[in-house]
């Protein structure tokens, strides 16, 4: 009878390269490891070496950078996403698309079954199971943090130990963190506790505010139909652009947030999040729809922006739902073409300046020195009607 066969998605991390070594003492299966490069800063030549030492029968290596931002960062841009008015959503946009390449490894393989180091109190094993039965609901899921024998971090690592499995955390170096190429995300160790201030350690991706230059740096991005595609009038890949971004951003400090968020399953975490480029991009990208948007179709749009950002975090990419609002927010990005200018210092990323040949902004209409296109004088007509339900309800309660 034929092996088992089980796909693991695997990062080389800490939780991933127990299960590695846990399933093989666990199951009589062949053990297909799965890495995903969504741009974290990872040898992965070193990672795939690992994934073999400590039990891999197979192992994948898949370069995801490119579709990760242009099929699933992108959209999100353009939707203008952003969950409970902080999270940038990186986390959240890479799930789904390293689930549907597990699922397609596993067809592949003739695999019965994805296992995946998603904790139990966490969104991610939301994100991957919603998304494997939205795709392929035969393939069995195993989720070892919800049925094995440890129960923190501080027992993988003394597992690890045991087993000469080697790792880069320590009991005092104990953070969680899940890097792509929008962002890098880190819980544990002594952020649980939210009145600990994050410490400097905690940095990756950019310099504490303090340490940002003392004089501000200015960045001009090209947006075409809503999608950045030049920085400072160079044409550049998306992947290029994103890390061109987080390195200017990095350098100034921008992009990190510690927040309390709340997780999908009920609970409230805390975690802090370096997105420097990804910031420079909403914002400036925020600034654009300004200036080219009517009102009511901004107002719509920032409506069903709040939807699709839970939408994402809750781990429904593959649904109708979230192509459907993909289908309204394509139609208003139509005019979402131009130039904004970013001052980028000790941590801000404000919009200084815009253009845009969509442009609803008129200078003949808006100015306040004289002109001939604006007659002040009709103002009163429309005032009179809009506020004429208010005026009719004041004059009922006077008669009372």
């Amino acid at each position: 009878m034929a092996k088992e066969k089980i796909v693991l998605a695997y990062s080389g991390g800490l939780d991933t390269s127990i299960i590695l070594t846990w399933l093989k003492e666990k199951y009589d299966a062949y053990i297909i490891a799965a890495c995903a490069d969504v741009g974290q800063d990872d040898d992965f030549a070193a990672v795939e070496k690992k994934a073999y030492a400590t039990g891999a029968d197979k192992c994948y290596v898949l370069d995801l950078k490119d579709e990760f931002v242009s099929e699933y960062v992108w959209p999100v841009v353009k939707a203008g996403a952003v969950y409970e008015s902080d999270y940038l959503l990186g986390t959240s946009m890479a799930r789904p698309l390293i689930a549907q390449k597990l699922v397609e490894i596993a067809q592949k393989e003739g695999a019965g079954a994805i296992a995946h180091g998603a904790t139990g109190k966490g969104n991610d094993q939301v994100r991957f199971e919603a998304t494997i039965h939205a795709i392929d609901p035969s393939l069995k899921i195993i989720a070892p943090w919800r049925t094995w024998e440890f129960r923190s971090r501080e027992d993988l690592i003394e597992y690890a130990r045991q087993h000469d499995i080697p790792i880069e955390q320590s009991a005092e170096k104990i953070y969680s963190r899940d890097q792509n190429l929008w962002h890098i995300s880190h819980e544990g160790g002594n952020l649980e506790d939210p009145w600990n201030e994050h410490r400097d350690d905690v940095h990756v991706m950019s310099v504490p505010v303090e340490q940002a230059p003392d004089t501000p740096a200015f960045v001009e991005i090209d947006f075409e139909k809503g999608v950045p595609a030049a920085l400072n009038g160079e044409k550049l890949s998306p992947v290029d652009l994103v890390r061109e971004l987080n390195r200017i951003g990095g350098e100034n400090g921008v992009g990190t947030i510690d927040i309390v968020e709340n997780r999908l399953v009920g609970m409230k975490s805390r975690g802090v999040y370096e997105t420097p480029g990804g910031t420079i991009i909403m914002n400036a990208h925020k600034a654009l729809e300004k200036l080219v948007l009517d009102r009511a179709t901004l107002y719509e749009k920032n409506v069903l922006a709040q939807r699709y950002a839970q939408l994402v975090y809750d781990g429904l990419w593959f649904t109708p739902l979230r192509e459907a609002i993909d289908a309204f927010v394509d139609v208003t990005q139509e005019v979402v073409t131009g130039t904004v200018r970013m001052e980028l210092y000790k941590g801000n990323a404000l919009a200084t300046a815009a253009k845009s040949g969509f442009s609803l902004y008129s200078e003949e209409f808006a100015t306040f020195g004289e002109d001939e296109v604006y007659n002040q004088a009709d103002a009163e007509g429309f005032i009179n009607l809009f506020s004429l339900s208010m005026k009719i309800r004041a004059i009922q309660n006077l008669k009372k």
